[in-house]
């Protein structure tokens, strides 16, 4: 039996992101460009593939989370190729305390992708924040780390963009916030995932230490548009 978190990305799209979703309910949608560089398509053939990478501005790409690699279609290459654990968790335990947690809002947005283009937990453009959850803590003023929601589909969301600034590191600031967001995610009474590259020990490390555990490997598939007079 399919698992929903099997294909995150379509589940998300058709159900409680479906407001964000951009292309065909009958065959192919993806987040746009400027919050998430996800997308996905019904049954993944050639012809919906090639029409969910038409969405894509011409030097753009769009990324699929899949349990299996998928192959570029006609006019299309593979920039990424590789294999993500995707854990998940009932719950963290308690926020911690001893940290000055505050949510973040739309006035936080640059710092906050200043912050996600300095530590690189991941995908974060101009309005990734829009997706909500987010949280952070602040010294002397300054963004020094936040953690936030991301793909949601029925009964689990999706924790992201888990950063701590390089002066903040070691702190314990990671794990508060996880555990700060997932309250939040907990109290509506879903369930936690992420996904992390394995050669992150590391992150995985601290998940585990968390409470969360590896469920599967699932394949993370980037594909771009081929320029004019580009061979594959």
């Amino acid at each position: 039996m399919i698992h929903p978190l099997d294909r995150p990305v379509w589940n998300a799209l058709t159900s409680r992101q479906a407001h964000l979703a951009l292309g065909e309910k009958s065959g192919f949608l993806r987040f746009p460009a400027d919050i998430e560089p996800f997308g996905a398509t019904r049954d993944n053939s050639v012809e919906q593939l090639s029409a969910l990478a038409e969405l894509m501005p011409p030097d753009g790409h769009v990324a699929l989370f899949e349990t299996d690699k998928i192959a570029a279609p006609p006019g299309f290459v593979t920039m990424i190729g590789e294999v993500c654990h995707q854990m998940i968790a009932e719950k963290l335990g308690s926020p911690d305390d001893a940290f000055a947690i505050v949510a973040l809002s739309e006035q936080d947005a640059p710092e906050m992708r200043a912050l996600a283009e300095l530590t690189q937990p991941g995908p974060f453009h101009a309005r990734t924040h829009t997706l909500g959850g987010f949280v952070g803590v602040r010294e002397n003023g300054r963004l020094i780390a936040m953690a936030g929601e991301r793909l949601k589909l029925p009964g689990f969301t999706e924790i992201s963009a888990v950063c701590t600034h390089p002066d903040a590191q070691g702190r314990g600031l990671a794990g508060a916030l996880m555990r700060s967001v997932a309250a939040g995610i907990a109290a509506r009474g879903e369930q936690l995932f992420l996904h992390v590259r394995p050669h992150n020990r590391g992150a995985i490390a601290l998940y585990e230490k968390l409470g969360f555990r590896r469920r599967a490997d699932i394949q993370l598939n980037v594909l771009r548009r081929l320029q004019p007079g580009e061979r594959p």
